[in-house]
C-alpha cells in the first residue's frame, strides 16, 4: 500500500524526501522517537542532569558578568529560557538581533521579560542595505529556506558574544518537544556559510562586509577551542507549549503572536505567503506534527487546526505591500520572484555532505560527550 499521508501525524508528501514504513508512520515520526531516545533527558534523570548542568555553569562563569548567553527573540521558546534561567538562578546576557523586521509587539514583549527578570541585553542592529541585499538574494535563489540569512547570524552572534565574556555555554530554546520535525529541503543552512556565500554571489549587488557570519573553521574554533556549548534546556524540563504560554502570560505579561515565529514580519510573511503560494509548504505541518509526537496535540485536533487560515488574508496582503516596498522592489520584481522555477540547497555550493559526517561523528559520540 502506497501512503500520502503519515498515519501517525500529519506530514505528507510536500516533503519530497518523506517515506513511510508498512504501517504508514513516516520518516519523521521514527526521527522524533529516536531523538526523543537521544537528547530529551528522561524524567528519572532531570533532577540530577539539570542540577549538574546549573552547577556547571555557575562555575565556569564564576567571577564574570554574565555565566551564560540567551538569545532573545520575543517568542515562546526564547522567552520561556529566559524566565527558566533567571529560575534556575543563572545570571545571563540576553542577545537580540535587530535585522529590522520585528514587530511592535515583538519590541514590547522583550522589553518587559527583561525588565521584568533583570536581564541585561545586548542588541545588535544589523546594516539594513547588507541585509536587505542578502534577504533578496535568497528570495531571488527561489529555495525554500529564505530565513538562513536571519539565522545564520543570529548563531554568529551568540558564539561571538559567549567568546567575548569567555563563557562556555549558550542557552538555545531549540528542543525535540516542538521542533524536531522539519524537513531538510524546507530549511537546510543556517549554519554553513558556504551556501550562503555562494547564494549571495549568485544574486547579490553589495559586498557583505558586516554582517555577522562564521565559517566552517570559525565554528570548529568556537566549539573545540573554546569549547563554547550550545545547551538545549528545555530538554532538560517538562516543556508543554501551553502550559509555557501561561506562565509567560501570566508572570511576564507576554502577548502571544498567532503563530510560530510570527514575532518577526518578514517571517510571518515568508511562512504564510510566499512558502504556500511559491513551495507548496507549509509549516504548520511540521510544527503540529511535533506536537503530535510528543503528545500535546491530537491528530483530530491538528486537522482541525489546519482549516484555519494560515494568516488573517487582510494581514496578509498589508504585509505583501510592506515587504515589497521595504525590500525595495517592484510588484513586477516580485511576481518574477514567485513565478519562479523552485529550487533546493542542492543547487548551490554547500557544506552539507561535511556537516552530515560531523552529524553522525556527534551523535554516535553524545552518550560520551554529552
Amino acid at each position: 500500500m502506497k501512503y500520502a499521508t503519515c498515519s501517525n501525524c500529519i506530514m505528507d508528501k510536500s516533503d519530497p524526501d518523506i517515506h513511510f514504513d508498512s504501517q504508514g508512520h513516516c520518516s519523521h515520526c521514527h526521527r522524533y522517537e529516536l531523538l526523543k531516545t537521544t537528547r530529551l533527558i528522561s524524567k528519572e534523570e532531570r533532577n540530577t542532569k539539570l542540577d549538574s548542568l546549573i552547577a556547571e555553569i555557575k562555575a565556569t562563569g564564576k567571577g564574570k558578568p554574565y555565566d551564560c548567553i540567551i538569545g532573545i527573540s520575543g517568542g515562546v521558546d526564547s522567552t520561556y529560557v529566559a524566565w527558566l534561567v533567571k529560575k534556575f538562578g543563572l545570571r545571563p546576557l540576553a542577545v537580540h538581533l535587530d535585522n529590522g523586521w520585528n514587530s511592535e509587539l515583538a519590541v514590547a514583549n522583550i522589553q518587559k521579560t527583561l525588565q521584568k527578570l533583570n536581564i541585561d541585553l545586548y542588541t545588535h542592529v544589523i546594516d539594513w542595505e547588507e541585509f536587505r541585499d542578502l534577504q533578496l538574494s535568497f528570495l531571488k535563489a527561489s529555495t525554500p529556506d529564505g530565513e538562513v540569512p536571519t539565522d545564520h547570524a543570529i548563531f554568529a552572534l551568540l558564539y561571538k558574544m559567549a567568546n567575548k565574556y569567555g563563557l562556555k555555554h549558550v542557552i538555545t530554546g531549540t528542543n525535540v518537544v516542538t521542533e524536531a520535525i522539519l524537513p531538510e529541503k524546507w530549511g537546510y543552512g543556517y549554519f554553513d556559510w558556504r551556501y550562503i556565500k555562494d547564494v549571495h554571489k549568485s544574486f547579490g549587488k553589495s559586498k557583505l562586509t558586516t554582517y555577522p557570519h562564521f565559517s566552517l573553521a570559525k565554528l570548529g574554533y568556537y566549539v573545540f577551542a573554546k569549547k563554547i556549548r550550545m545547551v538545549s534546556i528545555l530538554n532538560y524540563v517538562e516543556y508543554e507549549k501551553t502550559e509555557a504560554m501561561r506562565v509567560l502570560q501570566d508572570e511576564l505579561d507576554w502577548v502571544y503572536y498567532g503563530g510560530k515565529h510570527y514575532e518577526s514580519i518578514y517571517t510571518r510573511f515568508y511562512q504564510a505567503y510566499i512558502l504556500p503560494r511559491k513551495f507548496n509548504i507549509d509549516k504548520r505541518k511540521a510544527h503540529y506534527s511535533n506536537l503530535i509526537c510528543s503528545g500535546q496535540l491530537s491528530k483530530e485536533q491538528a486537522l482541525e487546526l489546519m482549516k484555519e487560515p494560515v494568516y488573517p488574508e487582510n494581514l496578509l496582503q498589508e504585509d505583501r505591500t510592506y515587504v515589497i516596498k521595504k525590500l525595495q522592489i517592484s510588484e513586477a520584481e516580485f511576481e518574477t520572484i514567485m513565478s519562479a522555477p523552485t529550487l533546493t540547497f542542492e543547487s548551490y555550493n554547500t557544506s552539507h555532505s561535511l556537516f552530515e559526517r560531523a552529524k553522525k561523528i556527534v551523535n554516535t559520540t553524545r552518550r560520551y560527550i554529552g
